[in-house]
């Protein structure tokens, strides 16, 4: 068959996907890609919105509201429906469990990772040492932290940054050199 006959022969609606593509998939790809963290499951979003976008060609086309703002609705449905449908069954075998930006990690590197950290908090001065303990292991507020270790705000503030420097010199194999 013939180009001209394959284009004769088209599907009721292709020509308004292949315009919607044209003048939205850009936005609604990155939008996709910003939603879900991920380039291939945004795409499959943008293949499925502009599916639906076919099925549901008669609404486009009568003029009413924003097709940007349906399309867009679409696409974040989509998605909301897939993070649910995902929310409720356990998760398969290498599936990444969490948010779509958190890095699936192995507990041995965990284990490998707060020894470091450990090590280092160990070359630390005490008050470096307890500082970081109440603010980032305890949780506490800057307050609640000055209030514990008997100091003002202002000097725990200044020993957590200190702290934080003389943390990262250790991790990265220098000395403690910031005594501040």
């Amino acid at each position: 068959m013939s180009i001209a006959g394959r284009r004769r022969r088209r599907a009721p609606g292709e020509e308004l996907i292949r315009e919607l593509y044209r003048e939205h998939g850009r936005s609604l790809l990155a939008y996709a890609t910003r939603l879900t963290g991920d380039r291939a499951a945004a795409e499959d979003v943008v293949q499925e919105t502009l599916l639906r976008a076919w099925k549901h060609a008669d609404a486009l086309e009568s003029g009413k509201g924003s097709v940007r703002g349906w399309l867009l609705t679409v696409a974040r449905n989509i998605i909301t429906d897939r993070v649910r449908a995902r929310a409720a069954r356990p998760p398969e075998v290498g599936e990444q469990v969490g948010p779509a930006d958190s890095a699936v990690r192995d507990h041995a590197q965990e284990v490998v990772d707060s020894m470091a950290v450990l090590g280092a908090m160990d070359r630390l001065s005490g008050e470096h040492r307890e500082v970081l303990v109440e603010i980032y292991y305890r949780g506490r507020t800057v307050a609640e932290a000055a209030q514990r270790l008997g100091v003002a705000p202002g000097t725990v503030k200044s020993r957590s940054y200190y702290a934080l420097r003389a943390l990262r010199a250790a991790m990265s194999g220098g000395g403690t050199e910031v005594t501040r």
